[in-house]
């Protein structure tokens, strides 16, 4: 694997001291630079312009999510792996979203960085099985939300679906009720029940449900 030039960014010491003991055990790798805050990391991403830029989230001044976006701005040819303590599939995402090639918990940071670095540096993306698992359960728990929430779509019925038509086309009960055979008193009984179970509240609303369901012909250009 070619030389490596690599920028370290984080606000503890003993954190950089032990990432730069860890990647500079590998031949031909070298950390050219090192910040503590967020603004030293983007001003040095750009005046060593390193082949990786390994970053924290939780620096002070800028934090890393913003450092990532604006390193991945400059130097789009560098890549970024965000080294953080964050367990948040919300965090994962931003990270990514914001330009990271990978996200590696600190607490996996001796036995997996040089593996993070060596996947990203051959444009593969990298997280820890541990990562992806947060990720994966941060989807399927969003994805069960959204099937408590969501509401379902109401079920109308056959003569339901007559009833709109014929009020859609203008149509007064009487006459709904002689065209279809049935009762006046059963026509109001539908529609109460129809704009009920529909949401409407006007025979406007009726007519406009009608020409989006296609129940009628709609004007041209209606929406």
């Amino acid at each position: 694997m070619k030389n490596l030039r690599i920028l370290l960014a984080d606000d503890h010491a003993l954190v950089r001291r032990g990432a730069q003991s860890v990647l500079q055990s590998q031949h031909g790798w070298k950390v050219v630079a090192e910040a503590e805050n967020g603004r030293q990391a983007i001003e040095k991403a750009k005046r060593y312009k390193p082949d990786v830029a390994v970053v924290d989230i939780g620096m002070p001044e800028i934090d890393g999510i913003e450092v990532v976006r604006q390193i991945r701005q400059a130097l789009p040819d560098s890549k970024i792996l965000v080294l953080t303590m964050h367990e948040s599939d919300q965090m994962v995402r931003r990270a990514l979203d914001a330009g990271a090639n990978g996200y590696l918990l600190k607490s996996d940071l001796t036995e997996t960085l040089t593996r993070a670095v060596k996947h990203i540096f051959d444009g593969r993306p990298f997280l820890t099985p541990k990562v992806s698992e947060i990720v994966l359960n941060g989807f399927l728990k969003k994805g069960e939300e959204n099937m408590h929430t969501e509401r379902e779509e109401p079920h109308v019925t056959p003569r339901e679906i007559e009833i709109i038509r014929h009020l859609a086309e203008g149509k007064k009960n009487k006459e709904i009720a002689a065209s279809l055979g049935i009762a006046i008193r059963t026509v109001e009984t539908h529609r109460a029940r129809v704009m009920l179970k529909l949401g409407l509240h006007s025979l406007t609303e009726i007519v406009h449900y009608a020409m989006r369901n296609e129940l009628i012909p709609a004007p041209r250009g209606f929406k």
